[in-house]
């Protein structure tokens, strides 16, 4: 294997808070190491149109408190094509790049490990998406700050619920996962929790009604992942008007709300320890793997594992829900 001398950087897919404390950590673990750092400017798309910039010490300094991303990251159709990976892979060859850090979540993972399989590119991911959807790692770069804001916006909401005795659908991110309307269920003491996960199983409006809210409680806080599969927000407000017309249904999307503001400790940590370890994986030969955590400690999981979808809510944190609801 050809010696890495310059290690690119790019954040791919929707933004994440956290995500400048792990390029900040990225470059900082690099330069300290003897590595010169690239950044590749929106993702994707500026390795196909050959948008880099060198990194240095100073340029990533100020910026771990930031929201969103400095490198800025953009949808790239190109990239989906075999010719677009080889302007790719042509571009940062010219700009003698030797091995790539990829921040991002499932999708941009997907196409890290596409690039890697098609060129010989070590390529280490770091899972940076509020969803917390990527498997093998017990959080993601983002998470822990989409849920803090969920958790404001909803206590929020409920003295508005309280006051006016009425029933508040949340909508809340996570289109193929329900860990934030779940976890965030859990945290603000909402009645309910709708998500994909379940929607096969049992209607799960009708199960709210059944257990009883329309007997004890005049108010009610729902939060409901965007998936199309539970209806959204308003269409679950607009059955309600149909169904159980006693019910005054009212409707929140926090929509990209959730994306910004600045990083929690939590993902400044978890960010900082993520990006240093990933110039430690590839100054140690590691290719085409996602850094993750489980249990406190780093882990190395293969892209074809972190991308592979396999994570489930448990079933203890749905029981949760109701029980804490009564």
């Amino acid at each position: 294997m050809a010696e890495i001398k310059t290690i690119g950087v790019l954040t791919s897919g929707g933004d994440a808070p956290g995500m400048n404390a792990a390029i900040r950590a990225v470059t900082r673990s690099a330069i300290y190491l003897g590595y010169r750092v690239v950044g590749v400017k929106r993702g994707y798309y500026g390795l196909v149109y050959n948008e880099f910039e060198e990194l240095t010490s100073r340029s990533v300094s100020n910026i771990i408190q930031l929201g969103g991303t400095i490198l800025k990251t953009a949808r790239c159709k190109e990239f989906l094509s075999p010719e677009g990976r080889k302007a790719a892979y042509d571009n940062m060859t010219k700009a003698e790049i030797d091995a790539l850090v990829v921040i991002g979540g499932n999708g941009s993972l997907s196409g890290a490990r596409i690039f890697a399989s098609e060129y010989n590119i070590p390529i280490v991911g770091l899972p940076g998406t509020i969803d917390n959807d990527l498997s093998n790692t017990d959080c993601t770069i983002g998470y822990d700050t989409a849920l803090n804001t969920i958790v404001e916006a909803v206590d929020k909401i409920r003295d508005t619920a309280t006051s006016h005795e009425r029933l508040f659908f949340v909508e809340v991110m996570g289109h193929m996962a329900g860990y934030l309307a779940l976890n965030g269920a859990i945290a603000t003491g909402a009645e309910a929790a709708i998500i994909p996960e379940k929607e096969t199983e049992l209607d799960q409006l009708a199960d709210l009604v059944s257990r009883g809210f329309r007997k004890s409680k005049n108010s009610a806080i729902v939060l409901v992942a965007e998936n199309p599969a539970t209806g959204g927000a308003i269409g679950l407000a607009e059955r309600v008007k149909r169904e159980f017309p006693e019910y005054d249904a009212r409707v929140t999307i926090l929509g990209h709300l959730q994306r910004g503001g600045s990083p929690t400790a939590a993902d400044r940590i978890l960010a900082s320890r993520l990006g240093a370890e990933a110039i430690t994986a590839l100054r140690h030969g590691q290719r085409n793997i996602m850094i993750g955590i489980r249990n406190g400690e780093m882990a190395y999981v293969p892209f074809t594992k972190a991308t592979s979808m396999s994570m489930s809510v448990k079933q203890s944190d749905i029981d949760l829900v109701k029980i804490l609801s009564i």
